[in-house]
């Protein structure tokens, strides 16, 4: 039963951490069989999605022209940030659960609940949604026979429907979910052929398009955009015509366009987190999941940088296709049939974008279930394949059923606050864990020496204890301890980090707010937002100041993230911009969708939670013991009373 009380113990009921057993990494319910290869080729295959078959083409058209590489450089060292990130947890906690977890090691079980639901969500959309586009790429090549087959049976006119229900899209999630449970070595070996025909196509798109590109169109003049807005709007050069398309050039839409375009392209590299989610699946996973992950970016990077460079020599910007810029720069450049090529490895890449959505989400849902925090059934594991069956069927199912009947559009945008949230939480807490005293987070095996410990040694340990807190209580937090620790991490230092980061967090929020809903008064230079904007930038750099002050763990790992603290604030600081810039519609169903979970874990997760458990365990077992050392008490002092009872009958029978 739940023991919180008062508001104080409750608090501390959210807010509790998990305790890793860092002596008890290898042991895993699940099959350990997946190798460094397999993991990259899962981070690749997962983010190198049918997004650079597509997204190279709308972005360079809109936002920004021949200076799209760009664009991925900039959204590329954004993403690299998270990664880092990620590869550090994944160092420091190998364990199955990815952001969830590593929120639950280091800010609480609030967090990482929110953290897990998001994921949860980012994973299900993503799911359905890829499944749909797979479906509607085959069916544009049999010639949308299937569509118009579905569109004129089964018609659905319901708002917020699709507009048939799409069967193929429900039997490609089923089988996919049903090779997930068949075996994760199954999963990784089908993974690998689909990710190896995509790079393959990729590397045919790269090089036709240098052998067949042209440099000029990347210096392509203001006057001949002019033109060209002219004849297709059917406008008269006599009047004053502007450009639809840019001035030219390498940056037609200037540096804010290949911004906006950065901005967009960052979405291009989500997918890498579904590495971190296979701690307990991987050899050797301490070195494994910060390699992969970090590989996995790279030829990512490296791809979508080639295609967009090819894509743009090979055909003028303004020309190209939204929808399938490939097939038509190859009708451009007399290579008609190559659109097939590009067709095959489109489907490839599909495929394994919908099991790089699908492989993460029982993981995260098996992390919650085992924690107790989300139903303990969907934490079962086949003894024979040694994965999560019921969590991968019923997160296919649920999966399934969206993609079935949903209008995914409306959608899609609810898997940034998730995915985006998880970045911000996992930048947030590196910074936090790397500043925490030694062991905070893990804890060795048991050990039945320390089990056995007497009454006095916990009485020792317990004065010690006090006294430790008397003098950090007479110590407080000053100008000289927080600008001047110790050399070694404390609790002092821990909760001066604590407190600055959860301060730059809130200026970040306001900031990003700020210079989003309130852009034409920075523009326009009014005082008070001039002067707001200083004093966040005073605090945010006091704050970050004074976390480069304080002491770091001792404790080396085969992975750690770079020019700490400001690497992780800088990601911390793109993630909220971006999620600051959705709409209020999605920030509406982002609430719905955690109001539903707030009931699962307030009804349930909040009153099953192991690390509950082991609590009300622990005070139990210190109840027990206070009451022993009572009785003892007690006894003494009846033996003491007939003792002096004794002693004075003695000394009245002597006399």
């Amino acid at each position: 039963m739940l023991r919180c009380r008062s508001v104080l113990s409750f608090a501390q009921c959210l807010f509790r951490r998990k305790v890793v057993e860092m002596d008890s990494l290898e042991d895993s319910k699940l099959c350990r069989c997946l190798s460094t290869v397999d993991l990259i080729a899962l981070g690749v295959g997962s983010t190198l999605g049918a997004g650079v078959y597509v997204l190279a083409g709308e972005v360079a058209k809109g936002n920004s022209g021949p200076s799209i590489i760009v664009s991925f450089l900039i959204a590329a060292l954004a993403s690299v940030m998270a990664g880092l990130c990620y590869a550090e947890f994944g160092a420091r906690v190998p364990k199955t659960g990815s952001a969830y977890l590593y929120s639950y090691v280091t800010v609480g079980e609030l967090w990482a609940f929110i953290t897990g639901w998001n994921l949860i969500l980012s994973y299900v959309i993503g799911t359905s949604s890829v499944a749909r586009a797979w479906s509607g790429t085959f069916d544009e090549l049999l010639g949308k026979q299937i569509g118009r087959f579905f569109s004129t049976y089964f018609r659905m006119s319901s708002p917020g429907l699709a507009e048939y229900p799409d069967f193929f899209a429900v039997c490609l999630i089923l089988i996919i979910s049903g090779l997930l449970s068949f075996g994760v070595k199954e999963s990784a070996w089908v993974n690998k052929v689909f990710t190896a025909v995509n790079v393959l196509v990729l590397m045919f798109v790269i090089i036709a398009g240098f052998v067949k590109g042209d440099t000029e169109n990347w210096k392509i003049t203001e006057d001949a955009l002019i033109n060209f807005t002219a004849v297709t709007r059917n406008l008269s050069l006599a009047g004053n015509v502007t450009s639809a398309y840019g001035v030219g050039g390498f940056m037609p839409f200037g540096f804010e366009g290949t911004l906006a375009g950065a901005a967009t392209c960052f979405y291009a590299f989500v997918g890498f987190d579904c590495i971190a989610t296979t701690g307990e699946e991987v050899k050797n996973p301490q070195k494994a999941i910060p390699i992969g992950i970090v590989t996995s970016l790279l030829v990512c990077f490296l791809a979508y940088f080639g295609v967009s460079a090819a894509l743009t020599l090979m055909m003028p910007y303004y020309l190209l296709d939204e929808k399938s810029p490939l097939p038509v720069a190859f009708e451009y450049v007399g290579w008609g049939p190559a659109k097939f090529v590009v067709a095959v490895g489109s489907l490839c890449a599909l495929s394994t974008s919908l099991l790089g959505s699908i492989f993460p989400m029982p993981r995260v849902i098996y992390a919650m279930a085992e924690d107790g925090v989300l139903f303990k059934v969907l934490a079962r594991i086949n003894p024979k394949t040694k994965t999560p069956v019921i969590a991968t069927m019923a997160s296919g199912v649920v999966a399934a059923v969206m993609a079935f009947l949903f209008d995914l559009k409306a959608l899609v945008d609810m898997m940034s606050i998730g995915t985006l949230l998880a970045y911000s939480l996992v930048a947030a807490c590196v910074l936090i864990l790397r500043y925490q005293p030694d062991g905070s987070y893990a804890k060795p095996s048991c050990n039945p020496e320390k089990e056995n410990l007497t009454s006095e040694d916990g009485e020792m340990e317990l004065m010690e204890s006090e006294s430790q807190l008397a003098m950090l209580k007479e110590g407080g937090f000053t100008l000289q301890t927080v600008l001047n620790p110790s050399m070694l991490p404390t609790e002092q230092s821990s909760t001066v980090v604590n407190i600055a980061v959860s301060v730059i967090t809130f200026v970040v929020c306001i900031v990003s707010t700020l210079t989003t809903y309130k852009g034409e008064a920075v523009l326009a230079m009014e005082s008070w937002i001039l002067g707001l904007l200083a004093v966040c930038l005073v605090v945010f750099i006091v704050c970050l100041l004074v976390v480069w002050r304080q002491p770091q763990t001792s404790k080396k790992v085969s992975f750690m993230v770079p020019m700490l603290p400001f690497l992780p604030v800088l990601s911390v600081f793109v993630n909220v911009y971006l999620m600051v810039q959705l709409s209020g519609d999605t920030w509406i169903r982002f609430a719905v969708w955690m109001a539903v979970g707030f009931l699962i874990y307030f009804g349930y997760g909040i009153r099953h939670s192991l690390e509950g458990q082991q609590d009300e365990d622990d005070d139990s077992a210190h109840s027990d013991l206070e009451n022993k050392n009572s009785a003892e008490g007690v006894e003494d002092d009846d033996n003491a009373d007939e003792n002096n009872q004794f002693i004075i009958h003695e000394k009245t029978s002597e006399c």
